[in-house]
């Protein structure tokens, strides 16, 4: 996974034994991309009794890596540019030719929740940051590389921010992200996630009676 191959490397950290079906269609979709693109989607950290789902597996850039992204880069952590809300820099073009490899940390499910990015910045990876609003793993990694391999600058990408979905004449919903605007002007989501949202929105409404 070095910086000879020429393509990029995007790394997700999971560390979570289960695969929610948000977060499924959201790595097939990143999958998908990367290797249309040329290059690898890394889930690091995987707990020992994480299934890797066919869907994903069957994606030939994708990487299944049970070592965390310390182990895997500990030869040369200046390679790996680390996305964090935090960091003093936002992320520009040229950061593609410093780092070979782009590192989304996430919030966990742990109650507390555990800042993985807190403690991936402490490990002493060079953080960037993709603006201020919150974004999808999806729409993370799309913007990255989009700035990175695409050269877009970051403010240049056409977002949508809160978008609402229609489901029905009087069913929508409003989702708390920032998205990338697609050429027919709606929000670029993975695959089957309008209906999974939809069914969330019945499964909350059922919820009620």
């Amino acid at each position: 996974m070095g910086g000879s191959t020429g393509g990029k490397t995007y790394i997700v950290e999971h560390l979570e034994e289960e695969l929610g079906p948000w977060s499924n269609l959201e790595y097939i979709a990143i999958a998908k991309e990367s290797h249309l693109a040329g290059a690898k989607f890394c889930l690091s950290s995987l707990p020992p009794a994480f299934k890797v789902p066919e869907a994903l597996s069957a994606v030939p850039s994708f990487v299944a890596e049970r070592r965390g992204v310390e182990e895997i880069y500990a030869s040369d952590k200046s390679r790996v540019c680390l996305l964090d809300p935090a960091a003093e820099k936002d992320l520009s073009p040229e950061d593609g030719t410093t780092f070979d490899a782009f590192l989304f940390g996430g919030i966990l499910g742990d109650d507390p929740p555990r800042d993985r990015t807190s403690e991936l910045r402490k490990k002493g990876f060079e953080g960037r940051r993709l603006g201020p609003k919150q974004m999808t793993t999806d729409t993370a990694v799309r913007v990255t590389r989009m700035v990175v391999e695409g050269k877009t600058p970051l403010l240049e990408i056409p977002y949508l921010d809160f978008p609402e979905l229609k489901f029905s004449e009087c069913e929508s919903t409003q989702m708390p992200f920032r998205y990338v605007k697609g050429e027919d002007g709606q929000p670029i989501m993975p695959q089957g996630m309008l209906d999974l949202i939809k069914k969330d929105a019945d499964k909350a409404i059922d919820d009620l009676f």
